[in-house]
């Protein structure tokens, strides 16, 4: 695929803030239709954001994606009253400042940014094999990289936790493992499946807190661009990549600890199996 086109209807999960919101701006300006599955409101001083949303180009969906009963419903009303998906962003995230669990009982970043997307892809998958050109981007970091170690079995209930290179950097790391091991599977049904990192950006929101080192948020404030770079990493991610690539700055990248691949989207696929679809 060259590019994105009018004719193309986009999810983006995570599409109210940052660069997921500048992923929506720049589509609804392409004159895509977007699909946003969010768990707050968009801004209200956006005329364009607004006479989307008049128009049905832009289509809200509330859900928080940590908490399967609340995802749960979002989605069955997306597949209710959706005809059919042609790309889908799994963008929503964020860094913590804190462990925290969610009401299923793991580590908060594990659920909402590793199990969540593959429940959203899995749930969604009949929508998207209804669309063309069928391609799910999936937004990770290339935060692991500084990781030495990763072990699968920590990523439920991490024994520590640090800002940013801690359970972030591992439920992406984790995001990127499964992405890869499924990735040959999806495309035998023709799902084009990849994980981009978007790279650094200032994201930083006022009054919000963070997983943001302190040392980091100045140097962000000053040095990171704008949250439209990264969306424009995702934008070209779903235009040019590879079922299977992990992308930072756009390039094919080798995934660190990729031989944990299968045990990770084993792990996700029971929690999928298990707890979301008998529930």
């Amino acid at each position: 695929m060259n590019n994105l086109h009018k004719d193309h209807i986009a999810l983006i999960t995570g599409a109210n803030n940052g660069i997921g919101l500048e992923l929506t701006r720049r589509l609804l300006q392409e004159d895509c239709q977007v699909i946003a599955l969010i768990r707050s409101a968009f801004p209200e001083d956006d005329p364009h954001l607004r006479e989307s949303i008049a128009s049905g180009k832009l289509r809200i969906y509330k859900a928080d994606l940590s908490d399967f009963a609340s995802l749960r419903q979002a989605l069955d009303t997306i597949k209710e009253k959706e005809q059919k998906i042609d790309l889908l962003f799994n963008n929503a995230g964020g860094s913590m400042n804190e462990l925290q669990f969610t009401k299923q009982g793991r580590e908060l970043h594990f659920d909402l940014q590793t199990v969540a997307p593959y429940i959203v892809l899995m749930e969604l998958k009949e929508l998207l094999l209804k669309g063309s050109p069928k391609t799910v981007i999936n937004t990770s970091s290339h935060a692991f990289m500084f990781r030495k170690q990763f072990d699968p079995d920590t990523l439920e209930r991490p024994a520590k936790f640090t800002k940013l290179y801690g359970p972030y950097a591992a439920s992406k790391l984790a995001l990127s493992l499964w992405s890869l091991e499924l990735a040959p599977k999806l495309a035998s049904e023709g799902i084009r499946l990849l994980s981009v990192d978007p790279g650094g950006n200032n994201t930083i929101r006022k009054g919000k807190s963070s997983g943001i080192p302190f040392y980091l948020k100045p140097i962000i404030k000053l040095f990171f661009p704008h949250p439209s770079k990264g969306a424009e990493l995702l934008y070209n991610g779903a235009a040019h990549g590879k079922a299977g690539d992990f992308l930072v700055k756009g390039q094919k990248t080798k995934l660190m600890f990729a031989e944990q691949s299968h045990k990770v989207l084993a792990k996700v696929s029971a929690i999928y199996k298990q707890e979301f679809r008998t529930s």
